[in-house]
């Protein structure tokens, strides 16, 4: 009876521990996909670029900073080597990022990346205008707004991470596509090819 009793008990831990084990991957496998509070995609490769820890992205982005602006918080630290919390603390105090970026002692010529051709108009066409139409010792004068900060550091930060040409990047921004998608799309395309070569 005593026999019985502990195979039963012993049957009885294993389900429990199997339900909690295939619960705890659902759950764990659901913030990995992107869902609102786990780490997507977007914040894995800026995790990886920047070299810092996904946990740290997710908690500058939870203290209230936009996906897209993350890795103008990385590039700045980097580049005024300071803490990301030192910067995100200026941005949610209400600064604009070119002011976070004089406060730093830097100069806005950090923001430009070499390309071949830019279409005229937005999202590029204000920031290569300038750099096209002045010297590059006048480059430091210039005035960039938000968007066009962000803008260029995640050409910068795409390109390079994903070994894609800023114009394509470029590209796809100019057709509306938010940078998460970019980052996704660019992604699921380096797979798709990765699967043809090994066929």
């Amino acid at each position: 009876m005593m026999r019985i009793l502990l195979i039963s008990i012993g049957c009885f831990l294993c389900f429990i521990t199997a339900t909690f084990s295939v619960v705890a991957e659902t759950q764990w496998g659901v913030g990995l996909s992107g869902g609102s509070e786990g780490i997507t995609g977007f914040n894995l490769s800026v995790g990886n670029y920047y070299r810092v820890p996904e946990r740290e992205v997710l908690i500058v982005r939870d203290r209230g900073i936009h996906q897209e602006e993350l890795p103008v918080v990385y590039f700045l630290a980097q580049r005024a080597r300071v803490s990301p919390e030192a910067v995100v603390d200026l941005r949610l105090r209400g600064m604009n990022w070119m002011d976070i970026t004089l406060k730093f002692g830097l100069s806005p010529d950090i923001y430009y990346v070499p390309v071949k051709s830019v279409k005229e108009g937005p999202p590029y066409g204000n920031a290569y205008g300038y750099y096209k139409k002045h010297p590059k010792k006048e480059w430091k004068k210039m005035k960039f707004k938000d968007e066009d900060i962000v803008n260029q550091v995640n050409l910068k930060f795409i390109s390079e991470y994903h070994k894609y040409t800023p114009e394509q990047v470029m590209k796809y921004r100019s057709e509306g596509r938010s940078f998460v998608d970019i980052d996704r799309d660019v992604r699921s395309e380096k797979q798709r090819k990765g699967k043809h070569k090994k066929n």
